[in-house]
């Protein structure tokens, strides 16, 4: 096999360090390197058993296991991948690679490695991120032949968190960090740095585009947001759709109401403090006549059940007439807040005097001590009902490269 990789990728796939970190931008092929690595160190120990995790299951099965079976048939290597409950790759002659996510800690047992390959370590909270990568490294204990046990870890930098204080501010003997900007891959198209420069608040760019380590949780959440660029007087029409972003709290519902001008959303209404979701359902009804009405709720909805008929938010819903945009579960946090700062700096405009209390949120709602979205002061239902919507509307999509492979005959 003949690989071509980018400077840092070479590094970090042929690093004989203990526990390499390669730390990368959008599209510096992070995902790409760890698979390659995880592949030429099975070939290489095939006495030994490798994991490689993933932070859940969606992605194994999604990222890890197509690209590992098209290398394989590339390189002409017969295998059989025995998925769900086992989540095991047989390469014959050379052994086993375990697929374990990492979205459960406790349930990192019952198995032995000589090495481990982790993706997006750093998108776990600190704390579970920490608890992971014990019980990782209480894996790899398989003895090998030659060499030691080795864990690499592939992510994008997410601020002053697990990754940052391991590798960057410890320095510990072992630990080797591979920083890889965007641009060093060349095989990149020409207008994909700027078309990430277009979706991205400023403040991420460095981290998204350089794989630095930036301060990502303290402060206000919603720095794309400015008065004086994001506000507006335009109103509703009478043929408007309202797209209607919605938060599910009994005794606190929140929406904000959206329309579109030029393809871009625009926040002209908000409700706020209504009792339940059938409450909510009158509010709209009674206050937008003759407005055909999406809404993009909170998709806990889907189980959540606010009445007692025992029926959830999402068919009181349907049945008061709404078309229901909701996914199975909610998007990360953190996309969201970033999908809200990046549609911000990009044409997404709130009617201040229309929408008081949803300004007021977003200009004043910060991180806690935790680096989570602080919800002390009850100022996170409408940014949470409006981002909702604007996370359907506006998401952003992580591009991902492929890394050069050649077959030698």
């Amino acid at each position: 096999m003949e690989v071509n990789p980018t400077v840092p990728q070479d590094r970090f796939i042929f690093s004989e360090a203990k526990y390499p970190a390669f730390v990368g931008g959008f599209g510096s092929g992070k995902t790409e390197a760890l698979i390659v690595r995880s592949l030429i160190g099975k070939i290489r120990s095939p006495k030994t058993d490798r994991a490689f995790y993933e932070p859940t299951y969606d992605l194994i099965r999604m990222i890890a296991w197509p690209r590992f079976e098209e290398l394989l048939s590339d390189l002409g290597i017969p295998y059989r991948l025995t998925k769900s409950p086992h989540n095991v790759l047989d390469i014959e002659g050379y052994g086993r690679i375990i697929f374990r996510s990492m979205d459960t800690p406790s349930r990192i047992i019952g198995y032995e490695v000589g090495d481990s390959d982790v993706d997006e370590l750093d998108t776990l909270k600190a704390s579970n991120a920490a608890d992971v990568w014990r019980r990782i490294l209480s894996r790899n204990r398989q003895k090998k032949p030659a060499g030691a046990n080795t864990a690499a870890v592939a992510t994008t930098p997410e601020g002053f968190r697990f990754v940052y204080n391991t590798w960057e501010e410890k320095s510990v003997p072992g630990y080797e960090l591979i920083r890889a900007p965007t641009a060093s891959n060349p095989h990149l198209p020409d207008d994909y740095i700027d078309s990430l420069r277009d979706i991205y608040p400023p403040h991420l760019l460095d981290a998204y585009l350089e794989g630095q380590f930036v301060n990502l949780t303290t402060g206000t959440i919603y720095i794309g947001f400015d008065r004086a660029k994001c506000g507006t007087d335009i109103v509703m029409e009478a043929n408007d759709h309202l797209h209607i972003g919605m938060d599910f709290n009994v005794g606190n519902m929140a929406a904000v109401v959206h329309v579109k001008r030029g393809g871009k959303p625009i926040a002209v209404d908000e409700i706020t403090k209504a009792y339940d979701t059938p409450d909510m359902c009158g509010i709209i009804k009674s206050r937008y006549q003759g407005h055909q009405v999406i809404v993009y709720p909170d998709s806990s909805g889907g189980s959540r059940k606010s009445n007692d008929a025992g029926t959830t938010d999402l068919k009181v819903l349907r049945d008061a007439g709404f078309s229901v945009i909701a996914p199975k579960k909610n998007p990360p946090v953190r996309d969201r807040i970033n999908a809200m700062n990046a549609a911000f700096s990009n044409g997404y405009k709130v009617n201040i005097d229309m929408c008081p209390t949803y300004v007021k949120c977003i200009e004043q709602q910060v991180y806690n001590a935790n680096g989570e979205p602080d919800k002390s002061q009850d100022l996170d239902h409408l940014p949470d009902a409006g981002g909702y919507y604007i996370y359907s509307e506006c998401p952003i999509i992580k591009p991902a490269m492929s890394l050069n492979l050649k077959v030698i005959s």
